[in-house]
């Protein structure tokens, strides 16, 4: 083996994020321009109330009681806001502080989107869902995601997100459960499906009960936005980014996200084999 004095230092082996992430096709991204945004946001929900139906008196049932008609209320929801970042350190004698920001704005971009799933499903998705888990246990992939998508029809009846662990998503092709519509994983219901590896990092059940060995977590919510704040590089400048103690450069690159969904969001723990 050749000295490593030897060795010649050549560009880093670049990556690309998964496709079927949370910053892929089947999530609204608003790169936002009013800063105010990235301390939370909240709105009044759409389409959470029901649309319903009411008969009419007619000669062949005289004096038929025709039920009063029903008001619905909309509820106040809110995203609050994540920063994520990616940090660099190194011997001020190996890198330049250029160096060092070219790192963590590909470390960011790489990475940033399995950041985000991982805050959503933590703090967003596990706390708000209704457990649809059997009182017999963990269901099979296919039986999962038809119950998943009964809930939301039941509650929403628009197209949603299936939000799942990209660790399990393999085994949703097999059954032909997603397939892919212009590039986007669907359902034959129409709903989309995010595939993310902070989901698997995550899965965990409503209230952040971790899934049982063999099994993974599946949720299901209405639509989904994520709000983008601009990438910030900290410091701005090389002086403050050395640390004269200990002769290190630290870079960070940090951006702020708000995501939010609407109406109810669903969970099922499901089998693996």
């Amino acid at each position: 083996m050749p000295s490593p004095g030897l060795r010649r230092r050549v560009e880093a082996i670049p990556g690309v994020p998964l496709p079927h992430g949370i910053l892929g096709g089947c999530v609204d991204i608003v790169d936002i321009e009013d800063m105010h945004e990235l301390l939370g946001v909240e709105w009044m929900s759409l389409g959470c109330c029901p649309v319903r139906d009411t008969g009419w008196c007619s000669e062949e049932s005289p004096g038929a009681i025709v039920p009063p008609k029903e008001f619905c209320s909309p509820e106040a929801e809110f995203a609050e806001p994540h920063t994520i970042y990616a940090g660099a350190k190194c011997s001020t004698m190996g890198w330049s502080y250029e160096e060092a920001v070219e790192q963590v704005t590909a470390t960011l971009e790489l990475g940033e989107q399995r950041a985000i799933e991982e805050a959503f499903w933590r703090d967003k998705l596990a706390m708000r869902a209704v457990d649809l888990t059997p009182a017999d246990g963990p269901v099979s992939m296919a039986a999962g995601v038809a119950a998943l998508e009964g809930c939301l029809a039941e509650t929403y009846g628009g197209i949603g997100v299936l939000h799942v662990p990209a660790g399990a998503a393999a085994l949703l092709g097999c059954c032909n459960v997603l397939s892919l519509v212009d590039g986007t994983p669907r359902t034959l219901t129409g709903n989309c499906a995010v595939l993310g590896a902070g989901y698997s990092a995550q899965n965990t059940g409503p209230g952040g009960i971790p899934a049982d060995p063999g099994t993974a977590w599946l949720y299901i919510s209405g639509p989904v936005l994520v709000r983008r704040g601009p990438v910030d590089i900290i410091p701005d400048r090389a002086g403050p980014a050395i640390d004269i103690r200990l002769n290190d450069l630290r870079v960070l690159a940090e951006r702020t996200v708000v995501v939010g969904t609407t109406c109810a969001v669903c969970a099922i723990n499901v089998t693996l084999c």
